[in-house]
């Protein structure tokens, strides 16, 4: 006997258009009789991308074009930079970009380690196997960052650190009931990543960088009432620090082609004022980006889904949700949803690409976060996943960086 679900999916296919008339044979078969799509599809001499959804609608020529890093490149990389929790270098390569040059790097899960050192083997990356690039163990730090950039009080240059944002996060707490005790934010109560905020300043206050970068989800200042960020402020300016109010940025303002809001905190043991990035006009459209040649690049295997969820896929609208997989198809004329990464042991996720029936893979996501084609993550296809969304969009990462060295270094 059809379950009420599988009833509901050959419904879907006996309604299709006559023009997809072979796409709904093919998933039909595929359902019922328990055929792999992708291999039905290899049978026939195609892939998945060659797959439709019901509806769709003509595709628009792009007007707006978004920034990218080599506007920023620039010959001198004069202005030293330390880089904490580094992950797969989202900021680095924005910093590069601007004109920084990195002194160190500590990272302390492997394999985000192995993307920076495959992308960047003249970056100084301190973590494991050699180190454990764990900024929790203090004293380690110290010790690491006395050897590389003395101990001599005031460092010329700037600290960037974004903690991990789980913990902040309302996304990573979705799926907990609201009446649970772990929806919202456990924040700064968190065993593992709770406190690592307060050990990045620290290390601050330790080696008074000229200014040092925050990054990190707009929750961080919502939590508990915004009690332990005031308390972080009042840390670093009793140590001297000057410190504008959070900038909160959304990546969509500012040329890139997803929305994503995150929280800056930008700090200064100088005397200049801030100048932030300048906003960009009009949106980027993800299409801009997801519509380009595939050609020699790397990490763009899409997943092999069952016959079942692409079928649920194919009736969906732009902006419409998977309620079963939780998963969006995307519009490609309007800048993506937010990147997601997807935790650093659970499942790599992704949204659906805006027009064909699948998660959007590896690489389509780095292109909406703004990575160049040529740089690789390494590790298993989850890990790639949580390494993009986790990372903060180089271009954006440019902009501050730029904003940055005009303020207080020009």
């Amino acid at each position: 006997m059809r379950s009420t679900l599988q009833s509901d999916l050959l419904s879907i296919l006996d309604n299709s258009p006559k023009h997809l008339r072979d796409q709904a044979s093919l998933l039909k078969s595929c359902l019922l009789e328990d055929i792999a799509v992708d291999e039905a599809l290899n049978a026939q001499g195609k892939t998945a991308d060659h797959l439709q959804y019901l509806r769709g609608k003509p595709r628009k020529k792009n007007t707006i074009t978004g920034h990218s890093l080599a506007q920023f490149n620039t010959k001198e990389k004069s202005i030293p930079v330390v880089s904490f929790f580094s992950g797969a270098g989202g900021a680095d390569l924005g910093f590069e970009a601007a004109g920084f040059e990195h002194t160190a790097l500590i990272e302390h899960h492997k394999v985000f380690c192995e993307t920076l050192r495959v992308n960047r083997p003249n970056w100084p990356v301190f973590g494991p196997p050699q180190h454990d690039g764990d900024v929790a163990n203090r004293d380690s730090i110290n010790s690491l960052l006395s050897s590389v950039i003395g101990t001599k009080k005031g460092f010329e240059g700037v600290f960037v650190g974004g903690p991990p944002c789980q913990p902040f996060s309302i996304a990573s707490n979705q799926r907990y009931q609201k009446s649970g005790e772990d929806f919202k934010r456990i924040g700064f109560e968190h065993k593992t990543n709770g406190n690592l905020l307060f050990d990045f300043i620290e290390q601050v206050i330790e080696f008074r960088p000229r200014v040092f970068m925050i990054e990190n989800v707009v929750g961080l200042a919502e939590v508990d009432g915004g009690v332990q960020l005031k308390r972080a402020y009042r840390k670093l300016e009793s140590a001297g620090y000057s410190i504008d109010q959070p900038l909160i940025l959304n990546a969509e303002k500012y040329g890139l082609p997803q929305r994503r809001r995150r929280m800056f905190i930008i700090g200064r043991r100088i005397s200049k004022p801030y100048k932030p990035p300048i906003e960009h006009s009009g949106h980027v459209a993800c299409q801009s980006v997801l519509f380009k040649s595939y050609r020699n690049v790397t990490n763009h295997d899409p997943r092999k889904h069952k016959a079942g969820s692409i079928i649920r896929y194919i009736n969906l609208y732009y902006g419409e949700r998977d309620r079963l997989g939780r998963v969006d198809r995307l519009d490609p004329e309007l800048p993506s949803k937010t990147v997601i990464a997807g935790g650093v042991s659970g499942g790599g996720r992704s949204h659906l690409h805006p027009e064909i029936p699948r998660t959007m893979t590896v690489r389509e996501c780095a292109r909406l976060q703004t990575f160049p084609d040529d740089y690789t993550f390494t590790g298993p296809s989850a890990r790639q996943f949580t390494q993009v969304g986790n990372a903060v969009p180089p271009v954006l990462a440019a902009q501050l960086a730029a904003s940055i060295r005009n303020s207080f270094f020009s």
